[in-house]
């Protein structure tokens, strides 16, 4: 078991966890919520490799064999904590402001409520499988925090970097609805049949 905690892909999920407080330094460095160029392209670097990490964990996982109860757990909770974290940032420093909080709103709230579905159909041993537009959801919430990470610092390089950020926020909240409605429709059949 122990050797199962330890294997690579799970490495790979605890470096994804040590990167939040890592990118959330970043933003706090002077001691108050401000964030220079500098700590901006720095937290974007870490939250670029923590989101390959996400890709390759289970991928390694799954070609060699390597699946634990342990990392079946924590890689979910990992992708919450990394998602959630750097969009209360990104809000908190104004990168993102007035009706684009709702997408971020969205978007944490339709993860709390799947995972307190997902929980309580585990309980009643009924799997629900990731869907493969789920994983769009995902690559385009990603794709969308690395652009408000650079947010402003890349602004200077590219004009559109916040606006970019903002617009594909939008579409990831959009997917998020989607892909929690069908989460719901798939795991509403158990609650119903388990309440008669």
């Amino acid at each position: 078991m122990a050797s199962r905690a330890y294997n690579i892909p799970n490495l790979l999920t605890y470096g994804r966890i040590l990167a939040v407080p890592l990118i959330v330094l970043c933003f706090f460095l002077e001691g108050k919520l401000a964030i220079s160029n500098t700590a901006r392209w720095v937290a974007l670097w870490i939250f670029v490799i923590a989101s390959l990490t996400d890709f390759l964990d289970g991928y390694l996982a799954r070609i060699w064999n390597q699946t634990s109860n342990i990392g079946r757990m924590l890689d979910p909770i990992a992708d919450k904590l990394l998602v959630a974290s750097i969009l209360l940032l990104v809000a908190a420093d104004q990168t993102i402001a007035g009706w684009s909080i709702w997408a971020a709103i969205t978007i944490l709230c339709r993860e709390i409520l799947v995972s307190g579905l997902r929980e309580y159909l585990a309980a009643l041993k009924v799997s629900v499988p990731v869907t493969r537009i789920a994983k769009w959801k995902t690559t385009v919430q990603l794709v969308a925090i690395a652009f408000l990470l650079a947010g402003p610092a890349g602004d200077e390089v590219f004009p559109y970097t916040t606006m970019t950020g903002i617009g594909l926020l939008w579409i990831a909240a959009i997917l998020t609805i989607y892909t929690g409605y069908d989460y719901f429709r798939a795991g509403i059949k158990h609650i119903v049949e388990n309440d008669e």
